[in-house]
């Protein structure tokens, strides 16, 4: 099929594989690859950690976990981006975030004695341009291998162009991360998924970055928010996508304008539940994200009411495949 006429159909049709019944797709793989650990982002109980850190990591590891996923800004982060969140918490109702006053040491040796790792850290656009040195020091400190974007800024996404003047950005980035021993990787979210002129944004970034320089975290809610295929991305950039975030839709349903800002996105936050809750056939996806090289999995619910019965319900279910 040529690209343009996959790309015409990608709508319902090209997705239909990742929420058909499971068990239709269970036997055309045999049996399903074993998760042999998950991993949550923090982002999903951001409140309890930040009222006890060391008891929530607890939780987490009596759940199953055996990594997680910080997310930032960090003490080390760039001034506008911890403006950013300062201006944020009200509105979120914690002021958390980083190493949740700790040193990274002490978050090393905390989740080091519940048994879990961190091998990700998300982080924001201009520490990764700007702050390299001190985010990769952080990094190993840590023990993390992955420096995570998980969001372009719109104002960096306008139109085309930016988009190619990303990935000469990427580029630049992933050679310094290289450089400190980590690397950097971009979390794709709903936007960038639709056809512009006959062409994939997202796609602009992949086809001109290096794949020895920038790593891939495809999030399944939001790429199937955005009209696209897992399974199609996962293959077509096969050993590029290295961590995934983990989280199920209740129903179909997908942006109503092209993904882009965030109101599009707290729009469907309704829409998120556990994994195995909802429509999205992660038996089908998971073996192709595992054939093609991913090998941490993140259950994200983004500031889900009860993480505690959330976060659980997902690890009962991935831990179960």
């Amino acid at each position: 099929m040529k690209r343009k006429t996959f790309l015409g159909q990608l709508g319902l049709l090209s997705m239909t594989s990742a929420f058909i019944p499971r068990n239709i797709f269970a036997n055309s793989f045999g049996t399903t690859p074993t998760l042999n650990n998950i991993g949550a982002q923090l982002w999903s109980l951001p409140k309890l950690l930040e009222d006890d850190f060391e008891g929530t990591i607890a939780l987490l590891s009596n759940m199953g976990y055996k990594e997680v996923e910080l997310y930032g800004p960090y003490p080390f982060s760039e001034p506008a981006a911890q403006e950013r969140w300062k201006s944020l918490e009200p509105l979120l109702g914690f002021s958390a975030s980083g190493y949740f006053g700790r040193k990274p040491e002490e978050i090393k040796t905390i989740l080091e004695s519940y048994g879990i790792l961190a091998p990700s850290m998300h982080t924001d656009l201009g520490t990764l341009e700007n702050r390299m040195p001190q985010l990769g020091e952080a990094a190993n400190k840590l023990g993390a291998e992955f420096v995570v974007l998980p969001a372009i800024p719109e104002e960096r996404r306008t139109n085309m162009d930016d988009y190619k003047r990303l990935a000469d950005i990427f580029n630049e980035i992933g050679e310094n991360a290289k450089k400190v021993g980590v690397k950097f990787t971009y979390h794709n979210h709903g936007y960038g998924l639709s056809p512009v002129d006959g062409k994939i944004p997202l796609e602009i970034i992949l086809d001109g970055t290096d794949p020895e320089l920038v790593f891939l975290e495809m999030d399944i809610f939001w790429t199937i928010a955005g009209k696209a295929d897992p399974k199609h991305y996962l293959n077509k950039y096969s050993g590029r996508y290295r961590c995934m975030h983990v989280k199920d839709m209740a129903q179909l349903k997908t942006f109503a304008g092209d993904g882009g800002n965030p109101q599009q996105w707290t729009e469907l936050f309704p829409n998120m539940t556990s994994a195995g809750k909802g429509i999205i056939d992660f038996e089908s996806i998971l073996p192709v994200a595992m054939e093609n090289g991913v090998e941490h999995f993140f259950v994200e619910q983004d500031l889900v009411k009860d993480p505690k019965t959330a976060l659980k319900e997902s690890a009962d279910f991935l831990l179960s495949m």
